[in-house]
Parts: C-alpha cells; structure tokens; sequence
C-alpha cells in the first residue's frame, strides 16, 4: 500500500505543475522535473498557443513553441531538439503532420509534406555538399519519382523505392556516360542502354540489352560506328 501512494504521489507531480493550477492564460507553470509552459488552456489542458520547455528525463531541453489542442501539439508550431535539430511547420497529435521544414544541426534541411513525424509526399532534401533530392518519398525514404542531384555533376532522374534506384530511370555521370533503363536495388536490373563517354574523346562505345544487378548479362556492346564490340550472354564475354 505504501508503494502505491508513493506511485500515485509521483504521477500527480510530473502531471500537474508544481505551482497553481493549469487554467490561467500567460501564467508560467513549472513541474517539478523542470518543464516549464507558458500559455493559453483550456479544461485544465494546454489549448491554443503557447511555449513548453522539457526539464529532467526525456526530452531535456527539448522547446517547443506554437499550437496546442487538448494537450496536444496541434496546428502551426516550431519544436527544437537539445542536439539542435528543429522542425517548424504543421503538427498533429504531437507529430509533424503536412507542411513543414525540418533542418539538421549539420545543416541538411528537407522542405515538404510530412505523415506522423516522417517524411511523407513530396518534399525536397538538401545537404551542405551540394547534394540535392527534389520528388516523392515515403515513411522517411525516397519512394516514387524523383531526382538526385551531387556536386560532382552526377545525377538520377526517374523512380525509387525505400531510398534505392528502383524501376525506370536515368543516370548521368560527370563524364557524360549515360544509363538508360531498368533498376533494382540501386544497380542497373533489366533492360537498358549504357552510353560510355570519355571527357576528351565523346562516345566511344555504348552497351544494349540485359542487366542482372549491374552486370552486364545479355547484350551488346557497339563501337561508334554501330559495329560490334562484343558480345554478353549469360554473364559472359563472346569476342565477335
């Protein structure tokens, strides 16, 4: 029985603030872990806007500033993380929900639509190096279509699933080589054709047919003038 009232004593503590009641507007309330909140309620709940800051245990330090509903994080706010990661955009249930910004302490941001704290719809993410994805992504993950741009000149422009080429695209390289095809898994699956390029001399040669996980499986490889190279089948080299 003494554990019990102990048990109940402590949830009363970190519920309710340590001084007055959760009613008035503009009040500062302070639990006894160190959380703070300023701003409007509503039933004894934080309602409308209002700032809370995260004292002792999960989430020290942690701010969040904006919309709340029925205790909830609901509507326009902006939360900032103790590692210094912030989010500014719409909230629901706590979570990040529709439009919103969410940027890195290392400086990557990503700008879009957002589902239950995850990027969710179309959104563009960016990196300090120069790399660049503008398209579809879901539970967090490039998902759809898109394109991926490097600083180095290299790109990606077509589908993707769970952040990996996937489907039908496009790669360039800084060179200029192309591929034109299939994907799986992030490597060249299927049909497709691989334009080689060199910086000094232009095409030089260029692949037409079966890729298994980036191998050239069953195909064949052309010079300029559409004589042929070589040829693959089964995985194999067969001279000409």
């Amino acid at each position: 029985m003494k554990h019990l009232r102990i048990t109940i004593l402590s949830l009363l503590l970190f519920t309710y603030p340590l001084f007055g009641q959760p009613n008035e507007t503009g009040v500062l309330y302070i639990w006894e872990n160190g959380s703070s909140y300023r701003g409007e309620w509503k039933d004894g709940k934080k309602h409308g806007q209002g700032k809370f800051t995260y004292g002792k245990g999960k989430g020290e330090g942690e701010e969040y500033v904006g919309e709340f509903k029925s205790g909830y994080r609901n509507g326009q706010g902006k939360y900032i993380w103790s590692n210094g990661d912030k989010y500014e955009g719409e909230f629901k249930d706590d979570k990040p929900n529709g439009q919103g910004t969410y940027t890195w302490s290392d400086g990557r941001k990503y700008a879009g639509e957002f589902k239950d704290g995850r990027e969710n719809g179309l959104g563009t993410w960016s990196s300090n190096d120069g790399e660049k994805y503008s398209g579809e992504w879901k539970n967090g993950k490039k998902y759809g279509q898109g394109k991926l741009m490097f600083s180095n000149g290299e790109k990606y422009v077509g589908e993707f699933k769970d952040g990996e080429y996937d489907g039908k695209g496009i790669h360039t390289s800084p060179n200029g080589s192309e591929y034109v095809g299939e994907w799986k898994d992030g490597k060249m699956h299927g049909q497709g054709t691989q334009t080689l390029k060199d910086e000094d001399a232009g095409v030089f040669a260029k692949f037409k047919g079966e890729w298994i996980y980036g191998i050239e499986w069953n195909g064949i490889f052309y010079n300029t003038d559409g004589s042929i190279l070589v040829k693959y089948v089964n995985g194999e080299l067969i001279e000409p």
